[in-house]
C-alpha cells in the first residue's frame, strides 16, 4: 500500500505521482482529497485527488513543491513507499447539470478540477475551462481537459502560451460573450478570492476548493477553520467546496500564513489464567484473604495515612515535555496504601467504576505482595489498566466510594494501586494475558482505536471473534496518543497496552476513515456481524467572538495534535507549532489543563487559564490543576472571553475579557455565571488556546443512511449502547458528546457484552 507506481514531471518542481492506494480509488469522488504523510518524523498534508483508476487500484495525486513536506513527498521515487495516505476525505463536488460552466484551475489546482470537469461534462454541461499559469511550463493537464471539455482557453502571465493575461481575463471574456450559469474555481487562494469578485459582479454562482493548513483533516483539530457567510466552517469536513462568494478570502490568506516563517527556517531538514486460580484471586472467602483481614484491626487501617505520590520537582518538569510527572509508588508505599483497604463486604467502590473492576481483589493482591496477580485481576474487566491509573478521574468515581470517606479519612488511593501493579507486571517483563475464548470465527469491526473501542476490542477478542478496529490516524490510540501529553501519559504505556491487544488477536488497520475510504456497507460486504463506532468527538467547538479565526488561535486539539501526534517541539519534525510566550488557555477541563501545561513546557513566559466560572467548578481533575498552579500557570477565574485583537498581520495580540460573577445553579448543578456589566479587561497574548468542549465528528454518523441521531449529533443509542440500526453500536464521546477515558471504556465493555448477547441468541 501507498506505493509510488507512477512519477512524471510537469516542470522543475511539480510533480504527479500514481500511487497505490486500492481503497481510495474505489471510494473516491470528484472534490475529494487525501491526507499524505512522508517519514515518520513528517507533516500531515493535504491534497486532492487528481485522477483515480478502480481497476489498477491507484490514485494520482499532482504536487508542487511550495515547502518542507511537499519538497520530501515530490523527492520520492518510483518504488518508494509514502508513509500515510488516508482518504478520501471531504465532501464530493456537487455536479448536476447547469447549462454553461466555466471552470477557471490556476498552477495545480488544475489537477483537482480535472475529475470536475470530467464529471460535469459526463452530466451534460457545455464545459469552458480556463487553464492559468505564470508561464507555459505551469500548463499541466492540458491534454486531458481538452478532451473533456468544449472549449480550453490558456491564460499565462508572461504570454509564453496562449493569451496573456491572468485567469479573471479569461473567465471575464467568456462572460462577455455568452450567458454562463456556473463557475467552479481552483488554485492560489489570492486567484480564486479575483475570480469570485468577478463572478460576483455578474451574479454567477461560483464554487471554490480551499486547501487550508490542516494537521488530521477529519474534523478532530479544527486548525482548517474558515468564514464562510458569517460562520466558522471545517474546511476538511464540511468543504472543501464552498461557496465563493460567502468565503472570507483575507482571513484565510492569513491563517495559511500563520506558519510561514516557520516554514522559511526548517526547509532546510530535508499463557492465559487457569479458571481455577483466577477465582483464587478473586474470593474473598479464600484464605489468604481472611488471613489478611485478621492481620490488622480496622482502626489500625483506618490510622494509616493515605501515601503521597512521588512527583517531579515542578521547577524541573515544568521545562520538559517528555517526562511523567507523577513517578509512581514504591512497593513499600504501594504495600502500605493496599494495607489501608477495608476488604469490605460490600465494597461500594466498585459501584463507582464504571468498568467493574474487581477493586478489593486487585488491593489485597497487593498487599501479600502478589503484584503480578494483581495485575491479572484488573486485566480481566479493564482493557488500559496502566492508562486508566494514570489519566482517571478516580476522585470522582471509584474513590468517591470509598467507606473511608464516611468515616472522615482520606480514600483508599486505588488510581496510584492500579497503575502501579499494571507498572510492575509491564517493568517485571511477565506480562500475561487474560483468558481468551476459542476462536468462533465471527467478525467484528471497530471504528476508531481511543478508549471506547480499544475496551470493546479487547473484550470481544476474549469472546472468542475476529476483531478488527479500523483507526483514522497514523497511530493508534486515538485521545490516549494525540489529546493526553507525554508528561500525564508516555505513549510507551500505551503501546505496551496496544501490543496486549494484539497478542489477543485483535488486528489494527490505520490511516482508513470509515465513511470515507471505506463504507458501512463494505464491511457488511466484507463479512463483518457486528460494528461498534467509536469515532469520537473530534470536532472542537468555538466561542464564535470577534477576531477568534486571528492567527495563533487553535483549538486544543489542533495544539495538543501538533505537539503530542506530530512531535512539532522537536526540531526534527516537519510538523510546525506556535510558541507563545504569553498564553490563554480559555477552559477549565483537563484538556484545558493539559494545553497550558504544555505551552509552559514549550517556553511560555505567562500560561494562563481563562475561565468564566469559579475554580470550585472547574470540572478538570484536583490533581491536575495542583500541578498546572505548582509549574507556575496563572488562573484568571470568572473571566470569559469576548473579543481577541490581531495586528497588521493578522495575528492575535490581546483578549477582552468579560468579568463575570456567579448566578443561581445551571442543569448541571453548578452556579452559572453572569457577566458584570462594564466590567472588562484586555490582556497582552501572542497564542491563545480554545478548550471549550468538543462536538461528534460527524463523519461515520453522516455516512450511515438510517441512523437516528441526537439532538447535537451524537449517535443515539439505548441502555445497551445499540443504535437504530441493529448490530451497529457505538459508545465514548460520538454517543456522550464528551466523555473520560473510563465513561468511554465502560460504554465499551456494555456495548460488547450485549452484542455478544445477542450474536450468541442469533446462531
Amino acid at each position: 500500500m501507498n506505493k509510488i507506481v507512477g512519477k512524471e514531471f510537469f516542470s522543475e518542481k511539480v510533480v504527479k505521482l500514481e500511487v497505490e492506494a486500492p481503497l481510495i480509488a474505489r471510494s473516491r469522488k470528484a472534490g475529494h482529497f487525501v491526507i499524505v504523510r512522508v517519514g515518520e518524523k513528517g507533516e500531515r498534508m493535504p491534497l486532492t485527488i487528481a485522477e483515480a483508476d478502480v481497476k489498477k487500484g491507484t490514485i494520482t495525486l499532482v504536487v508542487q513543491e511550495v515547502g518542507l513536506s511537499s519538497t520530501k513527498l515530490c523527492q520520492l521515487e518510483v518504488g518508494d513507499y509514502i508513509t500515510d495516505v488516508v482518504g478520501p476525505l471531504g465532501q464530493a463536488t456537487h455536479i448536476e447539470k447547469f447549462g454553461t460552466v466555466v471552470c477557471a484551475g490556476g498552477g495545480v489546482g488544475v489537477a483537482p478540477m480535472l475529475p470536475i470537469v470530467q464529471a460535469l461534462k459526463a452530466a451534460g454541461n457545455r464545459v469552458i475551462t480556463v487553464l492559468a499559469g505564470r508561464t507555459k511550463e505551469l500548463i499541466i493537464l492540458e491534454k486531458e481537459m481538452r478532451a473533456s471539455s468544449d472549449e480550453v482557453i490558456i491564460m499565462t502571465d508572461d504570454g509564453s502560451y496562449g493569451q496573456k493575461g491572468l485567469v479573471t481575463e479569461g473567465v471575464e471574456a467568456v462572460i462577455k460573450r455568452e450567458k454562463v450559469d456556473k463557475c467552479f474555481a481552483i488554485g492560489p487562494a489570492i486567484m480564486m478570492k479575483f475570480v469570485c469578485l468577478l463572478t460576483k459582479k455578474y451574479n454567477i454562482p461560483t464554487d471554490v476548493s480551499l486547501n487550508t493548513i490542516m494537521v488530521d483533516g477529519t474534523g478532530m483539530c479544527g486548525a482548517c477553520r474558515i468564514t464562510v457567510g458569517g460562520k466558522t466552517k471545517f474546511v476538511c469536513v464540511d468543504g472543501p467546496e464552498f461557496d465563493g462568494h460567502q468565503v472570507d478570502f483575507d482571513e484565510m490568506l492569513k491563517r495559511m500564513g500563520a506558519f510561514k516563517d516557520i516554514e522559511q527556517k526548517e526547509i532546510h531538514k530535508l499463557d492465559h489464567l487457569e479458571e481455577a486460580h483466577a477465582a483464587a484471586l478473586n474470593d474473598r472467602t479464600a484464605p489468604w484473604r481472611e488471613e489478611l483481614r485478621k492481620a490488622m484491626k480496622p482502626k489500625e487501617r483506618t490510622a494509616i495515612p493515605r501515601v503521597k505520590m512521588n512527583e517531579l520537582d515542578p521547577e524541573y518538569r515544568s521545562h520538559t515535555r517528555l517526562e511523567e510527572v507523577n513517578q509512581g509508588l514504591t512497593a513499600e508505599q504501594a504495600r502500605t496504601e493496599a494495607s489501608r483497604c477495608l476488604d469490605c463486604a460490600n465494597p461500594t467502590c466498585m459501584t463507582g467504576c464504571p468498568v467493574g473492576i474487581n477493586i478489593p481483589s486487585f488491593i489485597k493482591n497487593i498487599e501479600r505482595g502478589e503484584f503480578l496477580e494483581a495485575a491479572k485481576v484488573l486485566k480481566e474487566t479493564s482493557a488500559l489498566p496502566a492508562v486508566c491509573g494514570r489519566v482517571c478521574p478516580q476522585e470522582k468515581q471509584c474513590e468517591s466510594k470509598c467507606i473511608h470517606l464516611k468515616m472522615g479519612h482520606e480514600a483508599v488511593a486505588i488510581g496510584y494501586l492500579e497503575r502501579f501493579a499494571a507498572d510492575y507486571e509491564r517493568e517485571s517483563g511477565l506480562i500475561s494475558l487474560p483468558e481468551v475464548a476459542q476462536p468462533n470465527g465471527i467478525k467484528v469491526a471497530v471504528i476508531g482505536s481511543g478508549p471506547a473501542g480499544l475496551s470493546f476490542a479487547g473484550d470481544m477478542a476474549k469472546f472468542g471473534y475476529a476483531v478488527t478496529v479500523f483507526e483514522a490516524l497514523h497511530e493508534i490510540g486515538g485521545v490516549l496518543k494525540y489529546g493526553i501529553p507525554e508528561f500525564r501519559l508516555p505513549n510507551k504505556i500505551v503501546d505496551v497496552e496496544i501490543e496486549n491487544l494484539s497478542k489477543l488477536g485483535v488486528t489494527f488497520v490505520k490511516d482508513c476513515i470509515v465513511g470515507k475510504t471505506i463504507s458501512v456497507d463494505d464491511l457488511k460486504a466484507d463479512g463483518f456481524q457486528g460494528i461498534f463506532v467509536a469515532s469520537g468527538a473530534g470536532l472542537p467547538n468555538f466561542m464564535n467572538i470577534p477576531g477568534e479565526n486571528s492567527i495563533n488561535i487553535m483549538s486544543s486539539n489542533e495544539y495538543l495534535t501538533r505537539v503530542n501526534l506530530m512531535d512539532a517541539a522537536n526540531p526534527e519534525s516537519d510538523t510546525p507549532v506556535a510558541f507563545g510566550k504569553r498564553v490563554a488557555v480559555i477552559g477549565g477541563g483537563n484538556t484545558a489543563m493539559d494545553s497550558v501545561r504544555t505551552a509552559k513546557r514549550l517556553g511560555a513566559e505567562k500560561a494562563m487559564i481563562i475561565y468564566r466560572r469559579s475554580e470550585q467548578e472547574m470540572p478538570a481533575r484536583l490533581e491536575e490543576v495542583k500541578h498546572a498552579k505548582e509549574e507556575g500557570v496563572e488562573f484568571l477565574t470568572l473571566h470569559n472571553p469576548i473579543e481577541y485583537l490581531a495586528d497588521e498581520k493578522g495575528r492575535v495580540k490581546q483578549v477582552v475579557l468579560q468579568k463575570m460573577e456567579l448566578g443561581e445553579p445551571d442543569a448541571s448543578g453548578r452556579r452559572s455565571p453572569v457577566p458584570i456589566p462594564g466590567a472588562t479587561e484586555t490582556l497582552d497574548i501572542d497564542l491563545a488556546i480554545v478548550s471549550v468542549g468538543v462536538s461528534p465528528n460527524p463523519i461515520v454518523p453522516h455516512s450511515i443512511p438510517g441512523l437516528e441521531l441526537g439532538r447535537k449529533g451524537t449517535i443515539a443509542v439505548n441502555e445497551n449502547m445499540e443504535s437504530s440500526i441493529p448490530m451497529i453500536y457505538a459508545g465514548g464521546d460520538i454517543v456522550r458528546g464528551g466523555a473520560t477515558v473510563i465513561l468511554a471504556m465502560g460504554d465499551g465493555r456494555r456495548a460488547a457484552a450485549a452484542m455478544h448477547r445477542q450474536l450468541t441468541q442469533s446462531k
